[in-house]
Formats: C-alpha cells, structure tokens, sequence
C-alpha cells in the first residue's frame, strides 16, 4: 500500500509513546487486521505463524529477534526492525543490581531475615549472629571483565569505572561507534579466557548466535578466580549452566546472577535468578517503542532502513514525488537490470542509492515522472528480486 492509510498488526501491549507517533489518519493499528502492511511486536513468537502476503515489514520493540523468523522472512525481501540500545539503560541498572546482590550476598540475607521469627525474645542477637554468614566484598578496586562491547556492556564498563572498578573487555566484533563510545580506561583483554582469568566478576553481553552459544563453559569455568562471580542478563545459552553449576558446587564460581530462570538452575543457594527484568521498566519500553515505531514509519513511508538485523542500512533524503524500494539478492549486475527496465520504460532515474549486507542489498530510487504498474512488474521479473514496493508522496 503506497498512500495508506498502512494497517499494522500489533500483536502485544506497545507502549502509548510509540503509537502515538502513527497519526490516525494515516494508520490503523489493531490485533485482527485481515491484511497489513507491517507487524509490531515485542514478545509473541512469530515461528510458525502465517504472516500474511501484505506484510512487508516486521518491527520489534526490543533488541533481540529469538521470536522472530528472520531467515524466512530475508527470503521474502521483509525487513526486521529492532531497537538497539532502547532498553540500554535499563540492562545496565540491572547488572549494576546483580553484581551488587553477588558481592554483599543480599538474597541470602534477606532469605535469612525473612525466616526469623518475629516474635523471639532474642531477635537482635540472632540478627547480629547471623549477619556474619553473609559479609561480602566491596566492588571498588576489584576488576570486572566484560564480554561484548556494544550499547549495554560498553554502559556497564563505564558505570563500573565510576564505581572505582577496573574493566578489562573483549569483544572480536566491536563496530567503530562502540569503540568511539568505550572508556578509554578499559583495559583490552585477548580472549575470552583472558577475561576469566583476570577478573574477579564477569558480565556477557554478547547476542545468542551458534557462535556464542556455551561460550562460557566447563573448561573456561575452571579460569576463573575463586569465588568469582558470573553474570548474564545477554541471553540463556551463552553459558553451559549445567557447567555454571558444577562450578558453584566445587566452589569454583562464588555466584551466578542471570535473568533467564529455569528448572536447572533453580533454588541454588549461590545463584540469583530474576525473572527476564532486564528491560521491564516504562522508560526503556517507552524508549523501544518510540525507536522502531519511529523506524517503521520511515520505512513504510519512504523506504529507509534503520536498524535492519536482514537488511543494510540505506537511507536518501527525498528529491522526487516519485520512490521506487527494491529488495534483492546481493549477485552481479542488479543494478544494471533495473536501470535498464527503468530506461526502458522511460523513466529518469534522478537519484540512485544501493547497500549491501551479506546475502541481501537494497535499493531506493528517486525517478522524475509516475511508474507503471507493468514497469514494478517487469521490476519483480528480475531473478533475485525479492520485493518492489512504489512509494509515490500522497497528492
């Protein structure tokens, strides 16, 4: 749908900040949409759902994708929207919490003061006895390591910093925006077993990827300083509990804090398990909604790409009444086949930007007169094109 009005699918509670940024008339949000043009979600598995044939984009109000198909949908040229760094904030507060939990054994001593009895004559000296099981250490002077660079650990290196800690990091991947944004006071680790081996705490913020799974196991485990303390709010999978466990029981790690409970990990005395906080608050879903919402729109208007975890980044500022998207398989001359339909059908090509990512590229193209319903045809023709979509400005 070019004009609008766009129907979006909205298949769990998104904030108001981020709805309101559709203008009415313009669009319908709804749970029952028959046929839109976009799916907005946060938590709803997307796997094994029909998406509909009119849907060319997915947008999700958060930073991962582990209830989205996105191979399936890169293979029908749909983009998937995230919000990277929208619930940065958020995560970070959360980890400053758990390494604050894990150092001063705080949810073994409030364990222990809730199972006091009220009514005993000797409270205050059962008290003062019993606080001595819990003494902790103090954060300042210890290092923290933290692996993965990105918004959220390159938020927690510096946080750590003016705590008084030192941070050493390890990120193989780290882009250059998150270099320019990292302290310079964070020491640069070689591996992740530098990282376990030099620090006392150790923070993931790394994506569940095939790569990543069990990065932190059994035989690295056995790096780790004494009593150290573990600590993933990134995703379940990146550490081996069964290995995580082992490890608390031969005193090995001193405490394992994470935000993905689950059967195995469950009543340890030594693990702190919260339930999936890491973005519950109204500021970060606030923020996420209003980022992908507001990336959605520009999408769905005027073809730009932001934050795409398919798709690359392309962005043209308008020069023309009339837009043509293109989403194809990154192969040779692709280019060349759609000027040559373009010039074919008489078109003038006023302004032309393409981008590539791995597999999949992208094209706008601004062109000085109306595009033909046969020439989009003859554009969907192309082998490897996956979508066309004509986006000319409401009259």
């Amino acid at each position: 749908m070019a004009e609008g009005p766009f129907g979006i699918l909205v298949l769990n509670q998104i904030s108001k900040s981020g709805l309101e940024r559709l203008p009415a008339g313009r669009y319908l949000t709804g749970k029952d949409l028959a046929a839109p043009d976009a799916i907005l979600v946060r938590s709803a598995d997307l796997h094994g759902t029909q998406i509909p044939p009119s849907v060319c984009a997915v947008a999700r109000a958060g930073a991962g994708t582990n209830n989205i198909p996105v191979q399936a949908l890169s293979a029908r040229g749909i983009p998937v929207f995230t919000a990277p760094g929208g619930n940065a904030n958020a995560v970070k507060e959360l980890v400053l919490a758990g390494m604050l939990m894990a150092a001063r054994n705080l949810g073994a001593a409030q364990r222990f003061v809730d199972g006091l009895d009220a009514g005993r004559a000797d409270l205050e000296q059962a008290i003062e006895d019993g606080k001595k099981a819990f003494a902790g250490f103090e954060l300042a002077g210890q290092t923290l390591g933290v692996i993965g660079l990105g918004k959220v650990g390159s938020m927690v290196a510096d946080a750590a910093i003016k705590l008084g800690m030192q941070v050493m990091g390890y990120d193989p991947e780290i882009t250059v925006d998150a270099a320019w944004s990292l302290p310079s006071q964070v020491q640069r680790a070689a591996s992740v077993e530098d990282v376990l081996k030099n620090a006392r705490l150790v923070s993931l913020h790394v994506p569940l990827v095939p790569a990543t799974r069990h990065l932190v196991h059994a035989e690295n485990l056995r790096l780790m300083q004494p009593e150290g303390v573990l600590l993933n709010f990134s995703r379940q999978g990146v550490v081996d509990d069964a290995a995580a466990m082992a490890a608390l029981d031969g005193r090995q790690l001193g405490a394992y804090v994470c935000d993905f409970p689950h059967a195995a990990i469950l009543r340890h005395p030594r693990v702190i398990a919260l339930p999936h906080l890491g973005a519950s608050t109204r500021e970060a879903e606030e923020n996420c909604a209003v980022m992908v919402v507001d990336q959605l729109r520009d999408f769905l208007e005027h073809g730009n790409v932001r934050n795409a975890v398919n798709f690359p980044a392309v962005s043209m500022r308008r020069e023309s009444s009339w837009r043509v998207a293109i989403a194809n398989s990154n192969v040779p001359n692709m280019l060349g086949q759609i000027s040559t339909a373009m010039a074919q059908a008489g078109l003038n090509i006023h302004k032309m930007v393409n981008n590539s990512r791995g597999e999949m590229a992208y094209t706008l193209v601004d062109v000085d007169s109306a595009v033909a319903a046969d020439v989009l045809d003859r554009l969907r023709a192309i082998a490897g094109v996956l979508a066309v979509r004509y986006l000319p400005l409401p009259a």
